[in-house]
């Protein structure tokens, strides 16, 4: 029996999952989670074999929580489940350790072969992830600007375009402010913006966040 953590801060997806994966004989639902850190919480207590991480959350979100997850307890596969298909964000969840990505529009079946692929030691992507990432190493992982994030940038890039400040990103991810404002300077001399204004019409252009909450979903 495979044990499934389901990681959604919208109960609606939470209980789509949970329905699609009621009806499988040989998935389980181990318990479900609304943020990163409720997920490492309930991770930690339920031990699941796979978790379906969702990836802009309120708090530290999937990227960091994944890494955390993976630090923890290496053996964990996590599947990222994502409505964007573009960079950075899959290469850096898959650098992070995640095992697999999935489109939130992908089929019920699909979902069901991620999980039996990932538990069984395999990596799953879906089609249209892998489509890209072949394309972006074709072009030398310079379509988006935002490819030549580090992860922890992009981590610190996500919060700031999800309107939190650097103090909170400082608790979140357990980094001085100064570090952290040292993070963002870095990532906005590499994207060539000057204030997070810009930051968010730059990420708005390439798609990463979404233009009506301007907030990655």
């Amino acid at each position: 029996m495979i044990r499934v953590l389901l990681v959604d801060d919208h109960k609606l997806m939470r209980t789509g999952m949970r329905l699609i994966l009621e009806d499988t004989p040989d998935v389980r639902i181990a318990g479900e989670a609304g943020s990163g850190e409720e997920a490492i919480e309930q991770s930690a207590v339920l031990k699941p074999d796979v978790v379906l991480m969702d990836l802009s959350m309120p708090g530290i979100g999937g990227l960091e929580a994944t890494r955390k997850l993976l630090s923890r307890d290496p053996s964990l596969k996590v599947v990222i489940v994502s409505v964007h298909t573009t960079e950075p964000y899959p290469l850096r969840l898959l650098e992070a350790g995640a095992h697999g990505y999935l489109t939130k529009d992908c089929a019920a079946d699909e979902i069901v072969t991620a999980i039996r692929r990932v538990n069984a030691g395999d990596r799953y992507i879906t089609a249209a992830i892998a489509q890209q990432l072949a394309l972006s190493a074709v072009a030398g992982n310079t379509a988006s600007p935002f490819a030549q994030l580090s992860q922890r940038e992009t981590q610190v890039m996500l919060m700031i375009t999800g309107g939190q400040s650097l103090q909170t990103i400082s608790d979140k991810l357990h980094l001085s402010p100064k570090t952290v404002s040292t993070y963002r300077g870095r990532l906005f001399q590499k994207l060539g913006v000057s204030n997070d204004v810009e930051l968010t019409r730059l990420a708005l252009r390439y798609g990463l966040i979404a233009e009506k909450s301007g907030n990655f979903v």
